[in-house]
């Protein structure tokens, strides 16, 4: 019999709607029935992408007697911590505090009242290497809250008020300046692994925040160091096997330092984020491969990851079945032995297959299998018969059997997608891609937006998810219409961010300017989570502090302005210390101290001089330049549909460029030589 989790929107909750255990969402009833039948609450966080999270399922939650055992002593909730990323954060917390380590699946025991006492992530069914069962756990805490309340309700209050405690130093409402900086870049070279490129040890992710800091930041200052970072690391990535050399994308991260080895899954929001990175790689460089890396991120998030409503699903699974075994086993849909590489190709195209991609009898991961990379580099031989080999392997790999697609649109992770494919379509002349990021933004409107413009997190299948919008969703929703606003020259998608933004301010602000993850008016939860620094995306505090500083720079917004200068001060305190951790702050903190500088382009749009000095502007690398084109005032009577174009007209009848800081103008030019030239110069 299905539980109560057949009606949900979430496919990770769908893949344990037929389980023997009695799941509920979370839910205020689910808590109720706990307090009714005094028994604690057991917690099981995951996502639908998450090998360990099948692993324990398969192993414990689809076993009859584990299954009644979990019944019978515990009210049992689910939660999919990409649709409830606050009840994830507010747990995580404590499992990290109390065992110094996290990661999903999160096992997490609770009283009625929500507090924690017991916690840890995966359990093997039988003990194994120092671990108990987790049948053995739950026969544990079963004693415990039966021989033992009272200690145990000690324990969960005094965890409950530890975590209530903690405040947020926010050190500082200073902006971070040129010395928090330097010391930033110099703490970001300490770590810098010079062999393989990337940032510490195993397992190893995509630094995208950092790398956008690191551009940024060369593009102000000129310093070499922080540009060959960045492109040492992003070269090593994209030669790995962390990049799909097939299919294009990236997968979640790397179990060695050496990018050979990946985790396999693929999340929106990496692949969104480092497509973004690559193509402001190759704006700083020209880099042919960043171009290439660039374009066919972006071709597999709309082949692979689009809805059929517009949006952008959140994942692909690391796990496929094995046609050999009939198991679903890691990695089994994208590896290579040199069998196979023959029987695809035939004898001579898969000896030089093998060696173009790094194919070795031993193998590179499990059972001889290897992972594809490009340790050859580029220049090995004939393209064409390169291409024609990856063609080949590519059409063979599409006739096993796929991945799972967790479908659920993340409103947050729509927006990462929508900015680096509005960017991406417009520095290469795809108009596709830019076509792709105006659905998404369509969809998020009409679905996710409500009339007050309160943000859904989540929607599938066309239905918008019962959970409220948390910060990132603001912030990174509001980043990508920011982008399609100057991208197109549609005002309209300025004012949906201006929308959300003043929710932010609203809604997600402290009186000393500090953010929130969650809204005001949100579900209280015993802390509300709070936090600054990025994981594998921007934080939403400092997504929230770029997107309201782009938005003062397109409208003159003073509350805005000064919500982001505010916002930054955690980057003041934070940067020196740890910047791998607030790598997205440090890149808004390069956009303050340029300006960010505000390009205005006016001519008509059909005019191929206008469209070359958009061209030209939105190549910019100055660190967060905004840009808005559109007719001159003259030309139409009435307020332009991007505040930057009034009072900026034609020269002689010709398209112009002005190139502004606080509204403050330069003359304007008229030729892409000049304004490429004034946007050259600090």
């Amino acid at each position: 019999m299905a539980n109560r989790l057949a009606q949900s929107t979430s496919p990770y909750l769908l893949q344990h709607a037929d389980n023997p255990v009695d799941w509920w969402p979370w839910e205020p009833a689910a808590f109720e029935e706990a307090r009714r039948r005094g028994v604690p609450v057991f917690l099981s966080v995951g996502y639908s992408a998450c090998h360990w999270c099948h692993v324990l399922a398969h192993e414990s939650f689809e076993d009859e007697a584990t299954a009644a055992y979990m019944n019978e002593h515990f009210v049992n909730v689910k939660v999919d911590r990409e649709e409830r990323p606050d009840v994830d954060a507010v747990y995580m917390e404590a499992v990290q505090a109390a065992t110094g380590q996290g990661g999903w699946p999160m096992s997490v025991w609770l009283t009625p009242d929500k507090e924690p006492f017991y916690f840890g992530t995966y359990f093997p069914p039988a003990p194994r290497h120092g671990m108990p069962s987790f049948r053995q756990v739950l026969e544990g805490v079963h004693q415990a809250w039966t021989d033992r309340r009272g200690e145990v309700a000690e324990v969960a209050q005094k965890i409950t008020r530890d975590l209530a405690a903690r405040e947020i130093a926010y050190g500082s409402t200073k902006l971070p300046g040129e010395e928090e900086l330097a010391q930033a870049l110099l703490g970001l070279t300490r770590e810098y692994d010079a062999s393989h490129g990337g940032f510490g040890g195993a397992p190893k992710f995509p630094p995208s925040m950092v790398v956008e800091f690191l551009l940024r930041h060369h593009a102000r200052t000129g310093a070499e160091g922080a540009l060959q970072m960045a492109v040492d690391t992003l070269e090593r990535m994209a030669r790995g096997g962390i990049y799909d050399q097939l299919g294009g994308g990236f997968a979640r991260y790397s179990v060695d330092r050496e990018w050979v080895v990946p985790h396999f899954e693929k999340m929106l929001y990496d692949n969104a984020l480092l497509c973004r990175a690559y193509a402001h790689l190759w704006r700083a460089t020209g880099s042919e491969l960043a171009k290439r890396v660039a374009l066919e991120t972006a071709e597999f998030m709309v082949r692979e990851l689009r809805t059929n409503e517009g949006g952008f699903a959140s994942a692909l699974d690391a796990d496929s079945e094995d046609p050999a075994s009939g198991k679903h086993v890691e990695g089994a849909y994208y590896v290579w032995t040199p069998q196979q590489l023959r029987e695809v190709l035939g004898d001579e195209d898969a000896e030089l297959a093998a060696v173009h991609y790094g194919v070795t009898e031993e193998g590179t991961f499990e059972e001889g299998a290897s992972v594809l990379q490009l340790p050859q580099g580029d220049g090995l031989v004939d393209s064409e018969r390169i291409e024609s080999i990856r063609q080949r392997l590519l059409a063979a790999r599409a006739e096993r059997p796929a991945p799972g697609r967790d479908d659920k649109v993340v409103a947050a992770w729509n927006g990462l997608a929508i900015a680096a494919l509005a960017e991406v379509g417009a520095y290469f002349d795809r108009p596709d891609l830019v076509d792709a990021a105006l659905a998404a933004g369509d969809l998020l409107v009409r679905l996710h937006m409500g009339a007050d413009a309160r943000l859904a997190r989540t929607s599938k299948d066309g239905q918008r998810g019962a959970n409220a919008g948390v910060l990132e969703d603001y912030a990174d929703v509001a980043e990508g219409f920011l982008a399609l606003a100057g991208v197109t020259g549609e005002g309209v998608w300025l004012e949906f961010a201006g929308f959300l933004l003043d929710i932010v301010l609203d809604q997600f602000t402290g009186e000393d300017g500090a953010l929130f993850d969650t809204a005001h008016d949100a579900e209280q939860l015993i802390r509300r989570p709070q936090d600054p620094t990025d994981n594998a995306t921007p934080s939403g505090w400092c997504a929230a502090a770029g997107a309201l500083l782009t938005y003062a720079a397109h409208t003159g917004a003073e509350p805005h302005r000064t919500a982001a200068e505010r916002a930054l001060g955690i980057v003041q305190a934070l940067g020196p210390r740890a910047p791998r951790f607030i790598g997205h702050g440090l890149a808004v903190a390069e956009a303050v101290l340029d300006g960010p500088r505000e390009i205005a382009v006016v001519g008509d749009r059909s005019d191929p001089a206008t469209r070359e000095l958009l061209r030209a502007a939105l190549l910019s690398t100055a660190p967060g330049a905004v840009v808005a084109y559109g007719p001159a005032p003259e030309r139409h009577g009435e307020e332009p549909e991007l505040p930057l174009l009034a009072d900026r007209p034609l020269v002689e009848g010709r398209p112009a460029a002005y190139v502004c800081r606080n509204f403050t103008c330069d003359a304007p030019v008229t030729t892409v030589q000049d304004l490429s030239e004034k946007l050259a110069r600090p």
